[in-house]
């Protein structure tokens, strides 16, 4: 068997991408690197991800990009510095974006004075013959050609020189046949009077320079709210905190970089400061604003013996806290890495768009030209002006923007909102299939229970009162490990009752403890141990009652007579009702696959609303469980945080862990609620919804567009209306559909997920 060649993920920030052609080339050229297994793009955060050999040079990596007509610049791998380099790369971008303001308002001052000119001989009529109009209009329209339009023409010769095409192409191959032209018809008449032509009427500059104009305003607007969709990753590295002040031995405390930060330091925070690192509190009480992990508003108090998580929020006192988790450990660190890594994803959807992008460009030129030549054959003489206007028309209403950006913008802009509301999502094709899910089962305990049982109810025999019975139950349990014991030692001290110790102890698993407390031998545990050691006479209704409730009872003998009945339960969460709620509300049936009996599982059921239960189903039962839902047809998600929950998570169309489960359960999942908060799974499959909703809305545009006014821009109307589409009105209109589909992905970022 040969061994798997070891590799490493890294990413670079792509400069100077503008479409869907541009994404295939960039993957194309990083591809064909000695050592890259896979190259992902991603036209909307403009970055790619590569998968590579250890040894493979970086620099090999930029080399091919910029071969290819573009940029490349490799983001740090180390957390720590991806911080600083996200504030250089927003700047890098918004310089960007200041440039093109420059290059449009030189443009469109030119294009407005050039268009002014051309049309004037409607206001004043001399102008008609006026030998220097053409002169002044070549002087308007040569800047915004040689000028303004210089990054069109760089990235499309770039492109040329390596046998591709992109967006660049067809403006350039458009905007410079109407330039040329016009020049020529300039400076050169007798050309046009030979051929029997008018040059006056083959004067294009102010369709030139309208044309770029427009073309800058749709990438200046896409770009500056393309620089918005990485908002919520700069967010989230900004919430880091810069510094840490540590305790060290003898009280002594020190400011020092997050960087120098180790396990095991004693981090003293301060009201209002940013907790460094994840870790412990050893000392203090104080509130914590936990929002940006779990997206809940309410502070979550916090003292000794709690864990905290780096980034949050300290609201109100101070707090020592020992660092569990630095650096690339940390929540934060994690959180940051798993949604670039889902930004960088692409659907199985974008997988046709590709596809489609990296035969477009040609086939448009194509169509140009066909477009072209049908004209002079076929169109009214003199039919060179109606020619070129039609094929320029192809040309520029057919760049691919907004089929490049239909599914990154949307993802990216889905992916920062959950988010944003604690909802990780693992890679854009756990969003797709998330939309298609009609059945949610859930595991019990953890998920939709507390976890930690406690004490719910309490009846004490006729000689003893509540507190003694609990008190010497307490103490009985305080050296038992068991969940059950353990609840009655919490209830004790809840009412602030003295534990006593115990002065023997003796347990029996499946059954219950034995134990000498301030000399009583007591017995507590199961119906069956109370009968054998003193509670003959054992009331089944209390018992049955409790089992009914799904609660577990624990039965007490004090020198062998009965002392009381205790009933514990694992109570559910209190969002839980509310997220099952959520879910019937949108037509999703729910299910509880639980390892309690069915009595328990079906009493959990009924307290939250919940469909069906399916109780005593061992650990790796549970995928047999969603197994046989899909067989009948059903799209499942499966939520739980548990080891024995991963394969039923890994067998589901969409695995839903709770953040606050083990890292088994969490690797095995499409989905992670941060925090444990089961609305959590409403939320994001109405997430999902949007999303997809988004993309297609983005993909029927973008193809709705294309398919509708390339055919009208050749000018298949005119023999039935006259009309043909100007160039002019179709660089708007190809700048307006990649604005519309940048604006239709951001309204992801306030949609509601409640």
């Amino acid at each position: 068997m040969t061994a798997a060649v070891p590799t490493e993920r890294r990413d670079l920030a792509i400069t100077g991408m503008t479409c869907a052609s541009c994404v295939v080339s960039v993957e194309s050229a990083l591809r064909s690197v000695s050592g890259v297994g896979s190259a992902d793009v991603n036209l909307a955060t403009e970055r790619a991800t590569v998968t590579l050999a250890p040894a493979t040079d970086l620099a090999g990596l930029v080399r091919a990009v910029e071969r290819a007509g573009y940029g490349a610049l490799p983001i740090p791998s180390d957390d720590r510095e991806r911080a600083e380099y996200a504030e250089a790369e927003r700047a890098l971008r918004m310089r960007y974006v200041a440039e093109l303001r420059r290059r449009l308002t030189v443009a469109a001052v030119l294009a407005a004075a050039t268009m002014a000119l051309s049309m004037g001989d409607l206001v004043l009529p001399q102008l008609e013959d006026a030998s220097w109009r053409p002169y002044l209009m070549f002087a308007f329209a040569t800047p915004v050609q040689l000028w303004a339009a210089a990054p069109f023409y760089r990235a499309a010769w770039s492109a040329a020189r390596h046998r591709t095409t992109n967006m660049n192409t067809l403006v350039v191959v458009g905007t410079t046949a109407a330039y040329a032209t016009s020049v020529a018809a300039t400076f050169f008449p007798s050309l046009f009077v030979g051929a029997g032509l008018e040059p006056r009427q083959h004067l294009y500059y102010e369709t030139a320079t309208a044309i770029v104009a427009l073309i800058l305003v749709g990438r200046f607007l896409e770009a500056r709210a393309r620089a918005r969709t990485g908002d919520a990753i700069r967010a989230l590295l900004a919430l880091g905190a810069k510094t840490a002040r540590v305790r060290r031995a003898g009280g002594l405390e020190e400011d020092i970089p997050i960087g120098a930060l180790q396990t095991g330091d004693v981090i003293v925070v301060r009201p209002g400061e940013t907790i460094a690192a994840d870790g412990l509190v050893v000392a203090g009480a104080s509130a914590v604003d936990e929002s940006m992990v779990t997206g809940e508003s309410l502070p979550v108090d916090k003292s000794a013996g709690d864990a905290v998580t780096g980034g949050t929020l300290n609201r109100t006192g101070a707090l020592r806290v020992r660092a569990t988790k630095v650096g690339r450990e940390t929540l934060l660190a994690s959180i940051v890495r798993l949604v670039e890594e889902a930004q960088s994803s692409k659907p199985p959807i974008q997988r046709l768009v590709d596809r489609v992008a990296s035969v477009f460009v040609p086939v448009v030129l194509v169509i140009a030209l066909a477009t072209f030549i049908a004209w002079i054959v076929l169109g009214p003489s003199p039919s060179f002006g109606p020619a070129l206007r039609a094929a320029i028309a192809v040309l520029i209403i057919a760049c691919p923007c907004a089929l490049g950006l239909a599914t990154p913008t949307a993802l990216t802009v889905g992916i920062a909102r959950g988010a944003s509301r604690g909802i990780l999502v693992r890679d854009a094709e756990a969003l797709e299939r998330a939309r298609a899910v009609d059945v949610v089962a859930f595991d019990k305990t953890g998920t939709l229970t507390t976890g930690r049982p406690r004490l719910v109810d309490l009846l004490a025999c006729a000689d003893f009162g509540e507190d003694e019975v609990l008190r010497l139950a307490a103490g009985a349990e305080r050296s038992s490990e068991h969940p059950l014991g353990t609840a009655l030692v919490e209830a004790a001290r809840d009412r602030g009752l003295a534990i006593p110790e115990a002065a023997a102890f003796e347990s029996f698993p499946g059954a219950g403890v034995h134990a000498t407390v301030e000399g009583h031998e007591l017995w507590i545990g199961n119906a069956e141990l109370a009968t054998a050691h003193g509670f003959a006479e054992l009331p089944e209704a209390p018992l049955a009652r409790h089992a009914d409730a799904g609660k577990t009872p624990l039965v007490l003998t004090i020198d062998g007579k009965p002392g009381a009945i205790f009933a514990v339960a694992d109570t559910p969460k209190a969002s839980a009702r509310d997220a099952i709620r959520a879910l019937r509300t949108r037509g999703v049936r729910t299910l509880l696959v639980s390892g309690d009996t069915q009595r328990t599982a079906s009493a959990i059921a009924r307290e939250l609303g919940i469909d069906d239960a399916r109780g005593g189903v061992k650990p790796a039962e549970k995928a047999d469980v969603i197994a046989d839902l899909q067989r009948a047809g059903h799209r499942v998600a499966m939520v739980g945080d548990g080891v024995n929950d991963a394969p039923a998570l890994a067998q589901a169309d969409l695995g839903v862990a709770i953040g606050s489960g083990t890292d088994v359960a969490i690797a095995s999942a499409g989905v992670v609620l941060v925090g444990g908060d089961p609305r959590g799974v409403p939320r994001a499959l109405r997430l999902s919804r949007a999303t997809v909703n988004a993309i297609r809305q983005n993909l029927f545009w973008a193809f709705f567009y294309n398919v509708l006014l390339i055919p009208l821009a050749a000018g298949v109307l005119y023999p039935f209306t006259g009309w043909v589409l100007s160039p002019v009105l179709a660089a708007a209109a190809m700048a307006l559909s990649s604005v519309t589909v940048v604006t239709n992905s951001l309204r992801l970022r306030s949609i509601s997920l409640d």
